[in-house]
């Protein structure tokens, strides 16, 4: 029988001066909930509150933490707070926005920009509906990744990874911008030194690396999740995940599959971040930008991606976006 997962918490409390709309979402590690300031305004907050580790009744505040599972929840605990502290130094508007973190009721709470719209996973599920033979313009994928990619770049600059990229954790905004959220330090760090029974990582979307405990992760470990997300943005599905690609890897052919529809040049980008070997992937976010922006014969290159980010609509709308069905 499966472990009950912690209740959220109750809405209109408040929590560090937040007051408590409703739940947005939860996952293994955490709720987020919307919640407003004193002046008003709406912000996600975020609660540490790994469903593996702790317990809490309905109505309640305080988790409850097993003797035995302890020193793992502060571990976790630590983690989440040191992310927060480093996302509250980065600027950038393609990485999720952290206004407050602080700890109360014996755990620790991140206060986050709200953002309306929907994630690129919802997009790709819409548009591969469509049964077209591109999921997404090419234009209009470059245009997305030359965005996130300059804010990856910059969380690497602060010494941090994401490590867990992939299309639902892309949030594009009413106001059509693409934006990281969802880091995932605490998972990785709970995963590295616990004993769990399900894996933390996202098939399809982690490298080899994140499959062995002890591996050395860095800046190409998220970027062979980036070109994970690419390539789902061009076929309307993820890749086979790792273990599957090391016993029969499909990926040449699934890719060959898409060349007269997209570039060679994006298709063997792909195939470049996603290289088993760590080794062989882009080293640096800077390395794979410059390839990513580099003119191709079908003449894409940084001003055309200007103008695609600025006129392509949406499923249904007439409004203008850079997400071009």
């Amino acid at each position: 029988m499966s472990k009950t997962k912690p209740a959220p918490l109750p809405s209109d409390i408040r929590i560090g001066g937040y007051r408590i709309l409703r739940q947005l979402a939860s996952g293994g590690f955490g709720v987020v909930y919307l919640a407003q300031d004193a002046s008003g305004q709406k912000v996600a907050l975020k609660e540490y509150l790994p469903a593996s580790l702790v317990e809490r009744r309905p109505g309640e505040l305080l988790p409850v933490v097993p003797s035995d599972k302890l020193s793992l929840y502060r571990l976790g605990l630590k983690s989440f707070f040191e992310e927060g502290r480093a996302l509250a130094q980065i600027s950038h508007p393609a990485v999720v926005g952290v206004l407050n973190f602080f700890r109360e009721n014996e755990t620790v709470y991140m206060a986050m920009n709200y953002l309306e719209g929907a994630t690129l996973q919802d997009f790709i599920v819409v548009a591969r509906e469509l049964k077209r033979p591109k999921v997404f313009r090419e234009s209009t994928i470059r245009s997305l990744f030359d965005e996130v990619l300059r804010g990856l770049r910059i969380v690497h600059q602060h010494k941090m990874l994401h490590l867990d990229i992939k299309p639902a954790n892309i949030f594009i905004t009413d106001d059509n911008r693409a934006v990281l959220i969802d880091f995932g330090a605490a998972r990785e760090v709970l995963n590295t030194e616990g004993s769990f029974v399900r894996p933390m990582y996202t098939p399809g979307f982690a490298a080899p690396e994140m499959y062995r405990r002890g591996a050395e992760l860095g800046p190409w470990t998220d970027i062979y999740a980036m070109g994970a997300t690419v390539y789902a943005c061009m076929r309307g599905y993820p890749p086979d995940d790792v273990p599957k690609r090391q016993e029969k890897d499909s990926l040449p052919l699934e890719l060959a599959r898409l060349r007269g529809i997209y570039s060679d040049q994006l298709i063997d980008l792909v195939s470049w971040c996603m290289q088993l070997d760590p080794l062989a992937r882009p080293q640096s976010v800077f390395e794979l930008l410059r390839e990513l922006n580099r003119e191709v014969a079908r003449g894409f290159g940084p001003a055309d991606l200007s103008r695609a980010h600025a006129s392509s609509p949406l499923p249904g709308e007439a409004s203008s976006s850079f997400l071009d069905l």
